[in-house]
């Protein structure tokens, strides 16, 4: 997605050779109308795709999967990090580990939301080493529910999410691929093969 390229380019700061930094537009302050192209291409991506949900996680998902959900007409459900008074039964948790923080969070999503009828459309801003992923598609699989496909803003191809993503089956869009991030510039991946659904 040459827009989406093209922000990065602009905006993002490479803070390390495994390190992007992008949140002037969006993990802390959010660009809309790119959200809004970025849920339009989601949309057509996944268009031949029997789709009844989409499932993030908090916070950076939120808004690419809502743009998604807007296009497509589907609710949209993101997996909660923090504990919550109101959210404390029949929960549906997985623990996702975080490179980036060092540290393990659990997450959850409620049991009414996720039901074995539904075709769930994971979506989420980055694609590393696919722990977020695997978290998502396990909270899925607990509910009996079927994993769509997986939708990712950016992905780092140096690291290997992706690839085991891709190798299990899952069909993986990846928006922006980052071929590398070394000497301070970030090189994006030209092609990548598209592997079908489980």
């Amino acid at each position: 997605m040459e827009l989406l390229q093209e922000k990065i380019i602009q905006e993002g700061k490479v803070l390390s050779e495994s390190v992007l930094k992008v949140d002037s537009f969006l993990n802390h302050q959010i660009d809309p109308q790119l959200m809004l192209e970025i849920g339009k291409e989601f949309a057509k991506r996944f268009s031949n795709k029997p789709i009844t949900k989409i499932l993030t996680m908090e916070s950076s998902g939120i808004a690419p999967a809502v743009m998604t959900g807007l296009q497509l007409n589907l609710p949209v459900i993101f997996a909660r990090k923090r504990k919550s008074l109101t959210l404390v039964n029949d929960l549906i948790t997985s623990s996702v580990y975080s490179f980036t923080k060092q540290e393990s969070n659990e997450i959850s999503v409620s049991n009414k939301y996720l039901q074995e009828d539904d075709h769930v459309l994971i979506i989420d801003d980055f694609l590393a080493n696919g722990q977020a992923a695997l978290g998502l598609i396990d909270i899925v699989k607990q509910a009996n529910a079927q994993i769509a496909g997986i939708g990712i803003v950016i992905e780092k191809a140096f690291q290997e999410g992706g690839q085991q993503l891709r190798n299990e089956g899952y069909h993986v869009e990846s928006l922006a691929i980052i071929e590398s991030l070394a000497d301070g510039k970030v090189s994006f991946q030209k092609n990548v093969t598209k592997e079908k659904i489980k």
